[in-house]
């Protein structure tokens, strides 16, 4: 099944019913691979099954395996509640813009109660920071009351790049609630810390309860088997200039 407005040359292809109203989450490759590493651990810990995948002749001809079995690199879990899109290979700079607006128009279809997307902010001094902090960014004024009655900090100045600007920007236009909850993070470096800081504020936010102790336990693991994925991510982030980050003080650029 398609979205009647997304770009036609992407594709969401439901393999099951997905019930409307969810909260959908976004985990694609950025800076410190925060959201991947975030929605892994998600999609693990609360055993959702995939009901989605992106097709796209914009995706490099990839095709994942487990359990020895194929599946999309980009690919949707969920249950009634949550919708998870999870994405294990670095998004194409020249499909960001596409694949973007085609996830927020899907979701609109599906009348999800809020995109909420999860991310990293490169700073400089990461090695001394031992609890990452979190900033957020909304695109309604109901969406932020909420960030602030949660307690989360709100980046009050700035701008984005990437497929979670895109999101944000296209989200607001269309009428759907969206925010990005972005943690201290390593920029070429996966940083399963401050993915799970992002989650630890998800949690408060929407009301899920998903346990992080065993995320960052796994922390080295999860380095060494994320560390090809984090360099071809840092190439695509380069092509869309976000290498700036390193030299651009906190949180101004994300």
């Amino acid at each position: 099944m398609m979205s009647s407005r997304a770009e036609k040359s992407v594709r969401i292809v439901e393999l099951k019913d997905v019930p409307p109203g969810a909260i959908m989450v976004n985990g694609l490759p950025g800076v410190g691979l925060v959201g991947v590493i975030a929605v892994s651990h998600i999609v693990r810990m609360l055993e959702l099954q995939e009901v989605a995948y992106v097709d796209s002749p914009l995706l490099p001809p990839i095709t994942v395996l487990h359990g020895g079995l194929p599946h999309a690199p980009i690919r949707i879990h969920g249950n009634h509640d949550l919708l998870t899109v999870l994405s294990e290979i670095p998004i194409p700079s020249t499909a960001v813009y596409t694949l973007s607006r085609s996830l927020v128009d899907w979701a609109a279809e599906k009348k999800v109660k809020m995109i909420v997307s999860l991310g990293g902010i490169a700073v400089p001094n990461r090695g001394e920071i031992e609890q990452p902090s979190t900033f957020a960014v909304a695109s309604d004024e109901n969406s932020l009351k909420l960030l602030k009655e949660t307690g989360v900090k709100i980046m009050e100045e700035g701008y984005m790049v990437g497929p979670y600007a895109v999101i944000m920007a296209y989200a607001r236009q269309v009428g759907v609630p969206s925010i990005s909850i972005l943690a201290e993070s390593f920029f070429n470096y996966p940083d399963p810390e401050a993915a799970a800081a992002t989650i630890t504020v998800l949690n408060k936010l929407v009301g899920v309860d998903v346990e992080v102790s065993e995320l960052i336990e796994r922390g080295e693991e999860i380095r060494l088997r994320a560390r090809d994925m984090m360099k071809r991510t840092q190439e695509e982030l380069v092509k869309m200039k976000s290498a700036r980050e390193l030299d651009i003080p906190p949180p101004i650029y994300i």
